[in-house]
């Protein structure tokens, strides 16, 4: 599995000529979001930071989200991916947040989602959520997957905040 390089190369660009930060919480994708955010050069003028959330203890620990923000929202819904990528941008201070949350496989969640399931959400100027359903049990696909989708939702934020 490859980054889309152009992707992510437009992503700094606008970043950076902006003067606009981006901090992360992922979960399935396991940190290649933020892998592929640092892969640029430059990348410390608008990278603040990310955490992998992937269990409950990491969440509680790095996101800060009071229960009643999330109470009554489905698991791996827009929804609740939407608190996520507030509180990551709100964490940070960034003028961004993205959040991915996942069943990467080769098992779905057991929450009932099939693996290939994850939820993305992009907070800030322009606010952006997806589900995502790649229809395979492969981890290492579908982690890849994931990371492409939330970069290239982000990049749809931030050409619609322009």
């Amino acid at each position: 599995m490859t980054l889309d390089s152009d992707v992510v190369r437009a992503i700094a660009a606008k970043l950076i000529e902006r003067g606009e930060t981006v901090s992360v919480a992922e979960s399935s994708s396991g940190g290649l979001i933020s892998a592929s955010l640092l892969a640029v050069p430059g990348a410390s003028g608008y990278y603040r930071g990310g955490s992998v959330v992937y269990t409950l203890p990491s969440r509680r620990a790095f996101l800060d989200i009071p229960r009643d923000r999330v109470e009554g929202l489905k698991p791996l819904s827009e929804e609740m991916v939407a608190v996520f990528a507030e509180a990551a941008r709100e964490k940070l201070d960034a003028t961004w947040g993205i959040a991915e949350l996942g069943a990467a496989g080769p098992t779905g969640s057991r929450y009932g989602h099939d693996a290939g399931t994850s939820a993305i959400g992009i907070h800030g100027p322009h606010c952006l959520t997806a589900i995502i359903e790649t229809g395979s049990s492969d981890r290492e696909a579908n982690m890849w997957a994931f990371t492409d989708a939330a970069l290239a939702l982000f990049l749809r934020a931030l050409e619609a905040a322009e």
